[in-house]
């Protein structure tokens, strides 16, 4: 049987869990493009989809920022608050353009850092 201690190579587990990662999340992104296929962008369905992806992504982020862990967990909330606000200003000013506005936040966060500490 393939189990997650099938066998006593190091490799083992990770090879495991990336097999096992890999089929289950793709087995739903095929589901998904086959279903979605004959759905218009506009329909309802897709509406609330979208509204369902950002309110995740947006309570991802703001866990993050508010209750961070780890090394960021160190920096103060002010700073942390300071560099969403700059790359989300920059992110609008440069007409949605993601990339620059990660850019910002980023050199804001390290910018802070290398100040305070």
């Amino acid at each position: 049987m393939l189990a997650f201690d099938a066998l006593d190579a190091w490799w083992w587990p990770y090879l495991f869990i990336v097999i096992a990662g890999w089929l289950v999340t793709d087995f739903w992104r095929f589901l998904g493009v086959f279903l979605a296929g004959n759905l218009s962008e506009d329909s309802e369905i897709m509406v609330l989809v979208r509204a369902i992806a950002t309110a995740l992504v947006a309570g991802v982020i703001a866990r993050i920022v508010l209750f961070p862990t780890g090394s960021l967990a160190g920096s103060p909330l002010l700073l942390r608050v300071g560099a969403v606000v700059a790359g989300f200003a920059v992110f609008w000013w440069v007409r949605r353009n993601l990339f620059l506005g990660l850019l910002v936040a980023e050199i804001v966060l390290l910018g802070g850092w290398l100040l305070i500490g």
